[in-house]
């Protein structure tokens, strides 16, 4: 396989933001024939130190994960706003947000993709390591997240 510009072509993740968390994690619970994942909530501001548009936002979100081998499933209901999750829900109800993939490198490749046209729009920090979503809309269609573990 040859070295990517993103370091990765291997997705680790699909989120889907949705208005009502428990109803939908029943849902995809039944369909997949899976167990209801526990719901967590993201870090508060202090811990996640989330920024929004360059901007600090206490925006946070419950997350539900199911684990689809390569692939996670995560559904994301928004807590407050401003945040991407919020902008998602309020322009397109539930639906797609993101596809994810796991990196090493975070600064160098935000600003790959920025360079590229493909902005960033929200990151943060998770128990572990850091997220940056990317909006991808414009060229590729969806939100690129990239994720990156310590």
């Amino acid at each position: 396989m040859t070295e990517t510009a993103l370091g990765t072509t291997t997705v680790t993740q699909v989120g889907i933001i949705v208005q009502d968390i428990e109803a939908k994690a029943r849902a995809w619970s039944e369909i997949l024939g899976l167990p209801v994942p526990e719901i967590i909530v993201t870090d508060t501001f202090e811990l996640a130190r989330t920024e929004y548009q360059g901007q600090p936002t206490t925006a946070q979100a419950k997350l539900a994960f199911f684990h689809l081998g390569q692939v996670d499933l995560e559904l994301i209901e928004p807590i407050g706003e401003p945040s991407t999750w919020k902008d998602q829900l309020n322009q397109h109800g539930s639906s797609l947000h993101h596809i994810a993939f796991q990196i090493k490198g975070m600064s160098e490749k935000i600003a790959y993709l920025d360079a590229k046209g493909v902005p960033l729009v929200q990151r943060g920090e998770y128990t572990g390591g850091r997220y940056a979503y990317m909006d991808g809309n414009a060229q590729l269609g969806a939100i690129l997240e990239l994720l990156e573990n310590d």
